[in-house]
């Protein structure tokens, strides 16, 4: 790609978002649109997969996704460091989305809830590896004051593919009737789009080598508002288990999979909507307020899903999820990116990454032994009282922080 189309590409970006949001972060959204086309599209028909075809049980699908993500998720601190200590961030992320594109095809040739297992893995292997340091590009190229409103624009971009990826997969399955696996092999294509428009068009610019030792999984090098954020954001994390429970709460209360996507598309809809709104109310009320709100709103969603007892309470509460991803996942991002300063910034950002990753593992593992040895409401009523703990937490430990001035 001619430096001159770049530029060109550039000033249109510019124009187009009135200069609020870089470039950069544009493209990078436009990545995260195509992957979330090729794993979203696939994402809600997964558990009924397993369910459905392999008949696995539900603690085996909360081992799949807990022992996925949050084993996945200790390489992203150590991703964040090495784009810190190489001063590059670009072609790791390129790694990791090429390695999650590499994998989801192989589901298609699955006969064993234990091969998904792996597949599964080496897909969020592959986002444990690319989170940090996209994370890090997006808070490296803006402006402290901006980043709530950078930060909700890539996750409104990310939701649009996560929008897009089920109404596809719902047009395949009712118009050419594709099977689960056909979709599975489909799903390459967006995704492979991702990595070539990531290797060609995001350029950065190179930041000095910092030279630092390998992360040793410690705090120390942290301030204390940082540390007291990651403790209650992780503490939120046990209680939030895989949506995957979502989806077979779904199907417990009598919702088709063609339908499922639906839901899906509903979520993602309400998300995308609302995100970069919700960012720059974070920019301008404070990080803390809108976390607080997004909390709550999962505990009062989640002791729904416990108490749903129809089709159409699903179909409320999926839209209701919505405001809730809106209101947290690029604001927590950027709370994370205010409390660390520059030089440690993709290492903060892949600390954040790890610790609530690695939470999904016991969320995921509790609510699939809740689920089969209570009852499919059990998980739900777990979640929503973790999250009340967990805003109760937010409110009094991180009154006043302090946010890193160093750009």
């Amino acid at each position: 790609m001619s430096g001159t189309v770049r530029r060109r590409l550039g000033i249109r970006l510019r124009r187009g978002f009135g200069g609020r949001v870089s470039p950069t972060v544009v493209i990078l959204g436009v990545v995260s649109l195509l992957t979330d086309i090729s794993s979203e599209g696939i994402y809600p028909l997964i558990p009924l997969y397993l369910i459905n075809v392999l008949h696995a049980q539900a603690v085996n699908i909360g081992l799949i996704e807990g022992i996925a993500e949050s084993t996945a998720s200790i390489m992203r601190i150590f991703s964040g460091w090495l784009s810190d200590v190489l001063g590059s961030r670009k072609w790791i992320a390129a790694a990791g989305y090429a390695l999650s594109t590499a994998s989801k095809p192989l589901l298609s040739i699955t006969t064993s809830w234990h091969q998904v297992f792996g597949i599964r893995f080496a897909d969020r292997l592959g986002k444990g590896i690319r989170s940090a340091p996209r994370d890090a590009l997006i808070a490296d190229v803006t402006p402290p004051e901006r980043r709530g409103i950078s930060f909700g624009f890539h996750r409104a971009m990310d939701t649009v593919g996560a929008i897009s990826g089920p109404l596809l997969a719902f047009w395949l399955l009712r118009s050419y009737h594709l099977g689960y696996r056909k979709l599975f092999l489909l799903s390459a294509i967006p995704g492979a789009l991702a990595v070539l428009i990531l290797i060609f068009f995001v350029r950065e610019s190179r930041r000095p080598r910092t030279g630092e030792a390998p992360p040793k999984l410690s705090l120390s090098g942290f301030d204390a508002p940082f540390k007291r954020f990651l403790f209650v954001a992780t503490l939120f994390s046990v209680g939030n288990s895989s949506d995957a429970f979502l989806i077979l709460r779904a199907q417990n209360l009598g919702i088709t999979a063609g339908k499922i996507l639906l839901l899906y598309v509903l979520f993602n809809s309400v998300e995308a909507a609302l995100a970069t709104h919700a960012g720059a109310v974070s920019d301008r009320l404070g990080r803390r307020n809108v976390m607080l709100a997004g909390y709550l709103v999962f505990a009062v969603v989640y002791a729904g899903f416990g108490y749903a007892k129809s089709p159409i309470h699903v179909w409320v509460l999926f839209g209701c999820y919505g405001i809730y991803n809106a209101l947290t996942q690029g604001v927590q991002r950027a709370f994370a990116s205010d409390l660390v300063c520059a030089e440690r910034r993709g290492t903060g950002l892949g600390a954040y990454h790890m610790l609530t990753g690695v939470a999904l593992l016991p969320a995921s593992v509790i609510a699939g032994y809740l689920w089969d040895s209570i009852g499919p409401s059990a998980p739900f009523y777990y979640g929503a009282a973790t999250a009340l703990l967990a805003a109760v937490l937010l409110a009094g430990l991180l009154r006043g922080s302090v946010t890193c001035t160093d750009t």
